[in-house]
């Protein structure tokens, strides 16, 4: 299945946008790329790192980033904490 098949793209968008906002929450920039992958910077120390929502099955979704990170993206405020700890080390 391709990254932007049809049922994932209305699913991935409102998971990554969710946690676009938990993340500008928390004082840190957030950006959605054309392919769907929401770049994520800590503005003081440039650290940044692009974000991707998968499904695991038909009903479960995960955020995935960098450095082996992972949550569930039923809830996108710990995902925004545990990006937010990896960026601001």
């Amino acid at each position: 299945m391709a990254a932007t098949s049809g049922y994932a793209l209305g699913p991935r968008r409102r998971h990554l946008e969710a946690l676009a906002r938990e993340v500008e929450a928390r004082g840190l920039q957030a950006s959605l790329t054309e392919d769907l992958m929401l770049r994520v910077v800590d503005p003081p120390s440039g650290h940044g790192v692009l974000v991707v929502a998968m499904p695991m099955s038909r009903i479960r979704w995960s955020y995935l980033w960098a450095g082996g990170g992972q949550a569930d993206a039923d809830d996108p405020a710990r995902a925004a904490e545990l990006i937010a700890r990896t960026l601001t080390r």
